[in-house]
């Protein structure tokens, strides 16, 4: 199974992906670096936080500010669970009224004296090193009374310092840093589906061309300058196939009509020589006549022009064609009949529905012993068929892609060729019932032109 090629909006999003995240660990290792080794950056930071997280405790009851730490402030800041290190938490208006306090002789040596009006903030170290032995305040109103709340940390038993490592990451990181990346990504997927947009236009455009019109290009208008260069490269291709398409026709229609004079005039003198060899040369030119009709015959259906159809009657059509083949079904001992069940009017190129006709009433004609009963039915609906009892298809044609149709011969099919490129110009489904002794039935259904 082939593999499917990927497009390109996955293959500019998984870039932009990956780009993108080594964008951000890079600047995350900038920022935990510009932190981890600046002590005093980092501790004023962690005193930041953790006492804004502190300060959540003061409420207002009646009129009276209090200290109430709920139970996520109590784990985290007074229950000891055995770990080294020791956690003071002091809680004061600017007046020196303690509101909480979890500390004695700790809060004296390690706070400011409750005399001394409370700072904004305030920061001091105990012990040099890593983990933190700080201790600072920081200030914070509270229905327009100022409120101190104090913290010591002794070497951070609660992982105070990662905490705020990754707190100001991801506050000012990741979350930015993830709005921006979603911001481009929507932003390239949206400009490279508008800037595609066009060449779906012209990818359908390609779809729908017919090889039968030379004048076929594809659409350049608001096509990105890199793929509009591909485009008018396809467009000059397009010219030089149509260019070659069209001296095929005329080579093939014109050698069949240059051949045809000179294989008259041999006929003409070898009727009147009266020997078997003759008769044999006779026949013989009278096949490369029948090749040379049938070269004309594909060649006229390659250079169809599009203006040439129109509604038409298949059962006027089916009775004129078995009318004029006759004499040629009688003078081979072969009898020829036609049925008409009914037909609808399709919209059809006649000239090429009667040749195509007239190659099956012939390929009967030659390939079936004398006796053989042909039948050219038409209808029910808009379906023509053409039956004999004769041998059956046993040399059928199969179709090669470099030769098109070949028989187990080695001869080319021309007649079934015709057949069936003038069953593709109208779009039309051709079924082939045959076997040996039986004889053969061919279908064609024109439902699609109906």
């Amino acid at each position: 199974m082939k593999r499917r090629n990927p497009s390109l909006i996955g293959i500019v999003a998984r870039r932009i992906i990956a780009f993108s995240l080594l964008a951000m660990a890079l600047q995350i290792g900038v920022v935990f670096a510009d932190y981890w080794f600046d002590d005093d950056k980092l501790s004023v930071l962690m005193l930041q936080q953790e006492t804004e997280t502190l300060s959540r405790g003061i409420v207002n009851r009646d009129g009276v500010l209090t200290y109430k730490p709920d139970h996520e402030l109590r784990e985290r800041y007074l229950e000891r669970r055995g770990r080294d290190g020791a956690i003071y938490v002091r809680v004061r208006t600017a007046s020196g009224s303690v509101l909480f306090s979890n500390c004695t002789t700790e809060c004296a040596a390690h706070f400011l004296p409750l005399s001394v009006n409370a700072p904004n903030f305030w920061k001091r170290l105990i012990a040099p090193g890593k983990p933190f032995s700080i201790a600072g305040g920081q200030s914070f109103e509270r229905d327009g009374v100022p409120v101190l709340v104090e913290l010591a940390i002794l070497k951070d038993p609660n992982g105070f310092m990662f905490s705020a490592l990754l707190h100001e990451m991801f506050d000012s990181m990741i979350v930015p840093m993830t709005l921006m990346f979603c911001l481009v990504i929507g932003a390239t997927i949206w400009s490279i589906r508008s800037a595609l947009r066009p060449v779906a236009v012209a990818v359908k455009a390609a779809d729908a061309i017919d090889p039968r019109d030379s004048g076929a290009r594809l659409p350049a208008t608001r096509m990105p300058q890199e793929i509009e260069r591909l485009v008018s490269a396809v467009n000059r291709l397009l010219v030089r196939v149509a260019d070659l398409i069209q001296s095929q026709k005329i080579f093939s229609s014109s050698i069949a009509h240059e051949i045809r004079t000179p294989v008259s005039i041999a006929k003409m003198e070898l009727s009147r020589i009266a020997d078997p060899r003759a008769r044999n040369a006779e026949r013989d030119l009278d096949a490369l006549t029948h090749i040379l009709e049938q070269l004309t015959s594909l060649a006229r259906a390659d250079a169809v022009d599009p203006s040439a159809y129109q509604r038409a009657n298949l059962s006027l059509i089916g009775a004129e064609v078995t009318e004029m083949t006759a004499p040629l079904v009688f003078d081979q001992d072969k009898s020829i009949e036609f049925v008409d069940h009914g037909t609808t009017p399709v919209t059809v190129i006649p000239a090429l529905v009667e040749n195509m006709l007239r190659n099956l009433i012939e390929n009967a004609v030659k390939h079936n012993p004398p006796g053989t009963r042909i039948v050219v039915t038409c209808g029910p609906g808009p379906q023509v068929s053409v039956e004999d009892n004769g041998n059956g298809l046993v040399d059928l044609p199969e179709h090669r892609e470099d030769l098109g149709y070949v028989k187990r011969s080695g001869q080319i099919g021309l007649g079934l060729k015709i057949v069936h490129r003038i069953s593709e110009l109208h779009k039309a489904r051709i079924a082939i019932d045959t076997a040996p002794d039986q004889g053969t039935k061919v279908t064609i259904d024109f439902a699609t032109a109906a």
